[in-house]
């Protein structure tokens, strides 16, 4: 927060308000905050309720018209802003955009959180303009144009207000990972597009709030993904996808185990396991017409990159599916 705060300071942007939203933090950032940085309004709670559950309570405690929703280990240029608020006022179905997201590290290449706006295939694995599993492509301006997405990266996330609390913001019980996916599916089904805008672009540190490959971030990423599917699509549509991503999850975590993954494995198996009790606590499915939206992967992203071998985006999805 100390070293990037200072660039969200610097936006340019009329009618800006800048909130840091404290998830009971105990390393001393509260105080940091208003000592050394007075403008800046300061949320604080009481319990650390999460990405979902945090936003939902602080969000309800801001009145705006857009809301911009900004990890703290993002930087940002100072007129990252308008570019896409300008967009989302030329259209008004835009519920929510995101800018192009580099690593901070390597400003060469895109980084794993969102890229150049995030797709998803046919079994609900997610994937991005610019990132397909762990590979990430150069940034080379190959995805630089604004067109609709099917999910926008929850690092740096732009969100009509009204829109946000239309769709009842984010599931609670995801905690943390793929909620952004689900709240942008749900909208789609309102009616509304998302979008990417590469003309704004952020640097994104990464794995700041889980370590990559921890159990609870691993966990987290299958239950809450597994579970986005039983919400969103149709019984018809479950009753292969689900024993499909059941087999592909646990061939994943067998052989992540004869690697000596032991972690990784036990993971997955609790989130299968976590996914069936929620299940049987008669969890509601989401209540809007159905839809896939765009951005969407007609066939498995899985077959392309570990069978065939394809690791940039451009080489998986044609451009008729663009």
């Amino acid at each position: 927060m100390k070293k990037f705060l200072p660039s969200v300071c610097a936006s340019v942007y009329p009618n800006l308000e800048i909130i840091v939203a404290d998830n009971a933090s105990t390393d001393g950032s509260q105080e940091w905050i208003e000592r050394e940085m007075p403008a800046v309004r300061l949320l604080c709670g009481t319990e650390n309720l999460g990405f979902a559950r945090g936003y939902n309570y602080f969000l309800k405690q801001i009145e705006a018209d857009y809301y911009i929703l900004l990890n703290s280990d993002v930087e940002v240029a100072s007129g990252w802003i308008y570019p896409i608020i300008q967009l989302m006022e030329q259209n008004k179905k835009i519920a929510c955009c995101q800018p192009k997201i580099l690593s901070y590290s390597d400003r060469s290449r895109f980084e794993y959180a969102g890229a150049s706006g995030g797709w998803i295939d046919t079994l609900g694995y997610p994937f991005s303009r610019g990132r397909i599993f762990d590979s990430l492509e150069k940034d080379k301006n190959q995805y630089n144009d604004s067109v609709p997405v099917f999910w926008a990266s929850g690092a740096a996330f732009f969100i009509r207000a009204a829109c946000f609390h239309e769709a009842g913001g984010f599931d609670e019980f995801f905690f943390a990972h793929q909620e952004e996916i689900d709240l942008c599916w749900r909208l789609q089904r309102l009616g509304y597009d998302i979008y990417v805008c590469p003309k704004s672009v952020v640097y994104h540190v990464g794995a700041g709030t889980l370590p990559a490959g921890s159990y609870r971030k691993v966990y987290l990423n299958f239950r809450n993904n597994l579970i986005m599917l039983f919400k969103n699509l149709p019984f018809h549509a479950l009753l292969w996808r689900i024993p499909l991503r059941f087999f592909l999850d646990a061939l994943s975590a067998w052989k992540q185990l004869l690697k000596g993954q032991k972690t990784y494995f036990f993971a997955v198996l609790n989130a299968h396991l976590s996914v069936f009790k929620w299940l049987s606590q008669g969890s509601t499915r989401t209540r809007a017409p159905y839809t896939m939206g765009k951005g969407v992967y007609k066939g498995s992203i899985v077959w392309q990159y570990f069978i065939k071998g394809k690791k940039a985006f451009s080489e998986i999805v044609v451009r008729e599916q663009k």
